[in-house]
């Protein structure tokens, strides 16, 4: 309508003009209602092709979108293990730090384990000493044995020196009775020594190796018992935090809350420009944007960046083929941008649905003195015409509480 009314007054109004006091024809005889596209053809179809050319002109190198969106990240507050909750530390949205406790889990199951270990613990410790007793006995069993041993050799040796002097003096029956306890001395020191080794072995080695596991158990019952209590991965707000004491999380079906991390989407706007506007969308074009959450506020900003693919060519391998058929919404110019000025820094509620314009400058193209004259002529017109997108958007500012409050309903 805007574009229609300029036109109109250097097309429809200059030739209504020259038809009325040049011609002399008057409106209501000459020029009638059925009369005007006669009469005014050369201004309507002026009017006509003016306001279609200004309308691509401002649309195209001055694009809009009407899909803008302070959007943000979310950090969904899980814990490592599932559990009920028996303590809750924040509210519904208070702020939080990265490692201040959020709540804990039930965790009596994970203290008896660990208990069960520190017992296990300590009863090889008693093992050990046990152990270093049962080696003193086998060490005192050896050298009782060892004596034993030397006393039969001794006796055994004595008798076959007499029976080799005198075959008459000891008995055959007698030498075979003391060769055989030689042989049972010997065998009780082959025990004494095994029995030793055994208990050598069991405080070296089976006990060390029983401690170890049993550390373990006690270690994954610590981990456990750690993980019971879950705290903020990072600074934020908690946002619907109604986690309460009895209630049962899951880390894959039942999370505890969410969380907005600090800075998460702060001063930065999505915005989604048609396709045809690629062309001129560029990093550093300045722009504006206006949000019902901030009504009859207009606020500068320019394009950080311009991302150089499209959603809707995206696919994930399955085990169909593909087909582009499948894509038909077309995909958006996906537009970065944040405020000029610190001052509007942090106006904009996360999450807001906007209006945005982008507007092309050609300054230092107008700078270049080889430009010729139609250029010249056609980048100023370029930039003056930006006036007309930047009165369109402050309308609809105007506007917008009229058309939510009362033509909405709402």
């Amino acid at each position: 309508m805007f574009e229609l009314l300029f036109c109109s007054s250097v097309t429809i109004l200059p030739d209504y003009l020259f038809r009325r006091y040049v011609q002399g024809k008057r409106l209501g005889h000459e020029i009638t209602l059925f009369s005007v596209w006669y009469e005014l053809r050369w201004g309507l179809t002026l009017c006509v092709l003016l306001t279609v050319s200004l309308i691509t002109l401002v649309f195209y190198f001055h694009p809009s979108s009407t899909n803008v969106t302070a959007m943000f990240r979310t950090v969904s507050i899980l814990p490592e293990r599932n559990g009920r909750v028996s303590e809750v530390y924040v509210g519904i949205s208070d702020e939080v730090k990265e490692g201040q406790p959020l709540f804990k889990l039930d965790d009596t199951a994970q203290q008896a384990a660990a208990a069960t270990a520190r017992s296990r613990l300590a009863e090889l410790d008693a093992n050990a000493q046990l152990a270093e007793a049962q080696i003193d006995a086998a060490q005192a069993q050896l050298d009782a044995s060892n004596s034993a041993l030397d006393l039969a050799n001794i006796e055994y040796d004595r008798n076959v020196e007499l029976n080799k002097r005198n075959p008459n003096v000891v008995a055959q029956r007698e030498l075979d009775r003391l060769q055989a306890q030689v042989k049972s001395a010997q065998g009780q020191v082959d025990a004494a020594k095994a029995q030793l080794e055994t208990a050598r072995k069991t405080l070296q080695v089976q006990i060390p190796a029983q401690k170890a596991s049993a550390q373990a158990q006690l270690d994954e019952a610590q981990v456990q018992i750690d993980k019971s209590l879950v705290t903020a991965g990072t600074d934020g707000q908690l946002q619907q935090f109604t986690l309460r004491p009895g209630d049962v999380v899951n880390p894959m079906l039942r999370p505890a809350g969410i969380m907005v991390p600090a800075g998460a989407g702060r001063n930065q706007f999505v915005a989604g420009f048609d396709q045809i506007s690629a062309e001129v969308l560029k990093v550093g074009m300045i722009g504006e944007i206006t949000c019902p959450s901030r009504p009859m506020d207009v606020i500068p900003v320019f394009v950080t960046e311009v991302q150089d693919v499209y959603a809707s060519g995206q696919f994930r391998s399955t085990d169909n083929l593909a087909d582009v058929t499948t894509n038909r919404q077309p995909g958006t110019v996906l537009v970065f941008m944040a405020p000029i000025y610190k001052a509007d820094e942090g106006k904009i509620t996360l999450g807001s649905r906007c209006v945005a314009n982008a507007y092309t400058s050609n300054y230092e193209k107008l700078e270049d003195p080889d430009l010729g004259l139609g250029t010249f002529v056609f980048y100023h017109v370029v930039d003056t015409v930006a006036i007309i997108h930047a009165a369109i958007l402050r309308a609809q500012t105007l506007l917008l509480p009229v058309r939510t409050l009362v033509l909405g309903g709402h």
